[in-house]
């Protein structure tokens, strides 16, 4: 069961202006809709405001503008979204299991492992591995030759990590994340792929989240190098010689090819695609599903996708634009003909 905090504490932590009673308790986050009378909830979007009136929360976190839109005790704060963020990270802290390694996992001769770290069963610890303090290695690791983790660093059980890759400190990567696989390096000899050894490695940086069954391929030559503060959703496709700037975020499902270096605090969108060897500058918004064919020189947000309409109806546009490049020859010639026209008068 979670434990109550006074209004006024959470505030002496955070910072806000605190109107009404500083003694309310609350134990848990929650939306508008669904709050308890032990809840504190956030209103940072106008959409949800007539939401407020209704709610059961306990206490509610709002921004300047909406600072007399309730009676109820609250928190007023520049942004009421990160404000709950923080809020609910104090609420809900990770559970941190008891130092040491399980007798059920396998820790080769010359692995330093920190005696704060903890290691869950069925784990398997490579020599020459160094774990750093308060690490926590969920059940069912696989910790490469010299791969080196961070302290505070948490892995979800089921998570491998290639030979000699880095992890920063305070990351946490998610269950069947794949670090340090060789890049798809391949070249055509006689008619059969010949396997091109992926010698370089991959360095992640501090405070980056990893997701769930995301893969980040290891260099061919050069590092694949994730800056500090990258936040990665599950299923991204990370390729070889790939570099992520500092405190970019990149949604479920992207595929970025071998070679493209990303800029600092981008945004990609969800099934977004990056071809290969490209250059994005920093501050780049990328909408979901949009593939990105040439490199961005620009900040901005960018967006290619082909709006999705009834079948039959989509068929039709779709022939149509098969012959686009007919149709502005035709309306070329017809420009040049009444031009001409024009001049004869």
């Amino acid at each position: 069961m979670n434990r109550s905090f006074r209004l006024a504490d959470i505030v002496g932590r955070f910072g806000g202006e605190l109107i009404g009673e500083g003694e309310t308790l609350v134990a848990q986050v929650a939306t508008l809709a669904s709050a308890g009378s032990s809840d504190i909830s956030f209103l940072s979007s106008g959409k949800y405001r007539h939401q407020l009136q209704d709610s059961r929360a306990a206490a509610v976190i709002l921004g300047k503008a909406d600072r007399e839109a309730t009676d109820k005790p609250r928190i007023v704060c520049d942004n009421p979204y990160v404000y709950f963020a923080k809020v609910s990270s104090f609420l809900n802290p990770a559970p941190q299991p008891g130092a040491g390694v399980h007798p059920n996992s396998v820790v080769e001769e010359g692995a330093q492992i920190a005696s704060s770290a903890s290691i869950g069963p069925f784990c398997c610890i490579e020599k020459g591995a160094k774990i750093g303090e308060h690490a926590v290695i969920g059940a069912s690791c696989s910790i490469g030759q010299n791969v080196r983790i961070g302290s505070h660093v948490r892995l979800y059980a089921g998570v491998s990590i290639y030979h000699d890759c880095v992890v920063g400190n305070n990351c946490i990567i998610h269950s069947g994340a794949v670090i340090g696989a060789d890049g798809f390096g391949i070249a055509m000899d006689e008619g059969k792929w010949l396997k091109i050894p992926q010698i370089g490695s991959v360095l992640i940086g501090s405070d980056v989240e990893i997701g769930a069954n995301t893969t980040i391929d290891r260099g061919a030559l050069d590092d694949t190098i994730i800056e500090d503060g990258v936040k990665i959703d599950n299923q991204v496709q990370v390729a070889h010689n790939v570099s992520i700037g500092a405190h970019t975020a990149i949604a479920g499902c992207t595929g970025i090819a071998g070679s493209t270096k990303i800029g600092r605090y981008c945004k990609i969108g969800g099934s977004g695609m990056i071809l290969g060897h490209l250059s994005i500058v920093d501050h780049v918004d990328i909408s979901a599903g949009t593939m990105i064919t040439k490199s961005i020189d620009a900040p901005g947000a960018y967006t290619a996708i082909y709006p999705f309409a009834p079948h039959r109806e989509w068929l039709k546009n779709t022939a149509h634009l098969r012959h686009l490049h007919e149709l502005a020859e035709k309306v070329r010639r017809l420009e040049e003909e009444i031009e001409s026209m024009g001049r004869k008068k």
